[in-house]
């Protein structure tokens, strides 16, 4: 027996090894191979009878030797030992990463990468152990007596029922070689016991029942469960897509499969693993790299053995090594976040359908803004069923929507202000009333921009070709892409003017204003710079929802999913910010979507919500449509604008980036490429060209535009011209985005 072994420190390569005849290999395990004289954890991804190397007749003279000579059987070297006898993967979880590869122009090891935690994968993180005290009971005859001391010590360990050495010894005050002597006495059992590390200890969750559904969410429910298709739930925010979620669940785990549920942003998985484990308990599991590693280590194992039946995680959750996949539900699939940014850069969303095919496993993706991806795969192709839920629940109606001209909030020759009037308005009478706010700015920092005012020369990141931010808090010029930071310049390098200006507002630079506009607020920020730590978006929002705070103010990471019923008014600063990105064709598409969805957090309880949203474009069918909540009527206008201008969803597209220190080099190469593709049939080449982020961390960047009818013939064409080895160099990297969502 000889087996296809994928050996994680060694890309693109599979190696065979023979398996001994006394030792018991399957697919899918994890086991420790030879290789270039040390010992390696490998994973077999394949077992054959025959060797695929065949002994070949040697050559009789050197200058016969054209190429090295295959690899014989009889050096074939053996499988030293089995790690764990429980696989790893399954062989559909190959076969899914085996597509994956080809599909994202991705080696095999990478892919196999994506699907393990790096804790997984390091194998040094074992489950915890801790010495537990247990009392023995029935106590056995002829033990030694015990002094008074001893038995008082014996009676109250019995009262407390033991437990952790340490915890027992504090509540007690004794000390761990007394209780130890007790257990050599035969009165107690001091051992070794594995303890999981939960990310939910601590957590107090109260169990919930299923909700009564409204005939849509019934409507819904029913098509989900009869789909014989993946499904596209098409409901409003408030519809009460999340029930519908956990009771297709529950059918699930009553039919003996389990379900994943991917969320796309980290702080949406706190308030998403607190309401699942209300409902199915222990058997949930949350998976996510804001875990700590051992966490992250038990949740994996804990899955891999069958406890967990129920995985909440964002994109990284859709490889959940899940015993009997039965439902993979992706929410707010339209989100950006399910993108992997590195290699593979592939698409959860996509991998989502792709993997419930296989495993004959309903597939569910919901959203109030669907992507035009997804839309069109219901509305055009019929490869999704469409489901409605047009209405919210509990009788709330969709929150009042006004949009600002910002253009005329000023008068001629002042700057504009933060704060509409309107706004301000409505800020204080939510106050007056007790009432909540949400304020939502995709910009973080105080100035985005820092300039001189004499000559307008800006702050440059010298590593990055970026403006650097102006954060007040430390005073201090940072670069939000390489994180390079410095202090502000006393003069400007250019015309030497000590004169400095701030130009535009980030989250910090509104908290300050909204300070003294209302300085009775309580006020919470939510941004890259507050939620470093572990946990923070979990304490922040819980704080906000037990309303230690009035006014939630933040970037895209409160823009879905949230659901506080006392928030009843939304404010939208710089609305149009996104549609400042020329370069971006999906820009209309992500500016409407990210309205509709903060929008969406007012309003959700008894009280009317309404939402601000402020603007320089009112007239923006993006900004207009949005503020009507009319999905249908944009994805109608932006598709026939995408289909004349030959764009997906119509066609494929990828992006290759060239990228590393010498600029020649980097130019060279991505011309080079572009004369080569534009030499394959059925692909259209955009001009190679610097990016429109030319340079990174110091690395040169120029990109190539692909464009196809299908995304294998660009894969395909991608691993005949630009081989995997080249990639990786270390003078010039070559970046594969198969359906790219970014062009920066």
């Amino acid at each position: 027996m000889f087996a296809q072994v994928a050996i994680e420190q060694v890309p693109d390569t599979l190696f065979t090894y023979r398996v001994p005849e006394e030792m018991t290999v399957s697919v899918g395990q994890r086991v420790s191979v030879p290789w270039q004289r040390i010992m390696r954890s490998g994973y077999v991804i394949s077992l054959s009878e025959s060797s695929p190397y065949q002994p070949v007749k040697r050559p009789a003279s050197p200058q016969e030797t054209l190429f090295e000579l295959p690899e014989t059987s009889a050096t074939i070297k053996c499988i030293s030992a089995v790690d764990d006898p429980l696989p790893y993967f399954s062989e559909t979880t190959i076969r899914l990463l085996r597509w994956l590869a080809d599909y994202y122009s991705a080696g095999f090891t990478l892919a196999l990468r994506s699907a393990l935690p790096a804790p997984v994968r390091a194998g040094r993180t074992r489950e915890r152990e801790l010495f537990m005290v247990t009392p023995v009971h029935p106590l056995p005859k002829g033990l030694p007596k015990l002094t008074a001391r001893q038995q008082h010590l014996y009676t109250e360990i019995l009262r407390i029922d033991g437990g952790r050495l340490t915890h027992v010894c504090e509540e007690l005050g004794t000390t761990p070689a007394t209780v130890r002597k007790l257990a050599a006495n035969g009165y107690l059992r001091c051992e070794r016991v594995a303890v999981a590390r939960s990310p939910l200890k601590g957590r107090v969750v109260m169990p919930s029942s299923p909700l009564p559904l409204t005939a849509s969410q019934q409507s819904a429910l029913a098509m989900i469960l009869a789909a014989q298709k993946p499904v596209l739930l098409f409901g409003v925010t408030g519809s009460g897509k999340t029930e519908v979620y956990m009771q297709a669940i529950a059918k699930t785990l009553a039919e003996g499969r389990d379900a994943i549920m991917l969320v796309p942003e980290i702080a949406l998985t706190p308030q998403t693993v607190s309401r699942f484990a209300s409902r199915f308990g222990k058997t949930v599991a949350v998976l996510h790299s804001a875990l700590s590693d051992g966490e992250r280590h038990d949740e994996w194992h804990r899955i891999r053995r069958g406890e967990a039946r129920v995985v909440v995680g964002p994109r990284s959750a859709v490889f959940a090594p899940v015993r009997q996949l039965g439902l993979m539900i992706v929410d707010e699939e339209h989100d950006n976040g399910y993108k992997q940014d590195e290699s593979p850069r592939y698409s959860a969303r996509d991998v989502a359908v792709v993997r419930a095919k296989m495993e004959g496993a309903r597939c569910l993706l919901g959203s109030a803004t669907p992507s035009l991806e997804s839309w069109r795969n219901a509305v055009e192709l019929d490869k999704y069923q469409l489901v409605r839920m047009p209405e919210r629940v509990g009788g709330s109606v969709l929150p009042a929507v006004t949009v600002l001209d910002m253009g005329q909030a000023a008068a001629p020759g002042e700057p504009v202000p933060i704060f509409s009037p309107p706004l301000i308005d409505a800020m204080r009478s939510r106050l007056e009333r007790g009432e909540q706010i949400i304020l939502f700015l995709n910009r973080r920092g105080y100035a985005p921009t820092y300039q001189c005012a004499r000559c307008q020369t800006a702050a440059i990141c010298t590593k990055c070709s970026v403006k650097m931010t102006y954060h007040m808090k430390d005073d201090t010029l940072r670069c939000h892409l390489c994180g390079a930071w410095q202090r502000p310049p006393a003069r400007c390098p250019s015309c030497g003017s000590p004169e400095f200006s701030r130009l535009g507002f980030g989250t910090q630079r509104v908290e300050a204003a909204l300070h003294k506009i209302l300085p009775s607020a309580r006020i919470i920020r939510m941004d890259a710079d507050s939620t470093s730590h572990r946990h923070s978006h979990d304490e922040l929002l819980s704080a906000f929802r037990a309303k230690e705070a009035d006014i939630l103010l933040g970037t895209q990471m409160i823009a879905k999913g949230l659901d506080f019923p006392n928030v009843t008014l939304v404010g939208i600063l710089a609305a149009d910010r996104s549609l400042d990105i020329t370069y971006d064709f999906r820009a209309a598409e992500r500016t409407f979507q990210l309205i509709a969805q903060v929008s969406g957090r007012a309003g959700r309880g008894t009280l009317p919500g309404e939402v601000v949203v402020q603007t320089f474009q009112p007239d923006h069918p993006a900004i207009r449509l949005a503020a009507a909540c009319d999905y249908e009527t944009f994805a109608a206008e932006e598709l026939a604008n995408r289909r004349a201008e030959e764009c997906p969803p119509y066609q494929k597209l990828a992006c290759i980036t060239f990228t590393g220190n010498d600029l020649a080099s980097v130019t060279s190469a991505a011309r080079t490429a572009e004369k080569r593709f534009r030499a394959c049939r059925g692909l259209t080449v955009i001009p190679a060209m610097p990016a429109p982020l030319e340079k990174k961390e110091e690395a040169w960047r120029w990109q190539l535009l692909l464009r196809a009818p299908s995304s294998k013939a660009i894969a395909a064409a991608c691993d005949h011209l630009l081989p995997k080895k080249e990639r990786l160099s270390e003078s010039l990297r070559i970046l594969v985005d198969i359906d790219a969502v970014f062009l920066g």
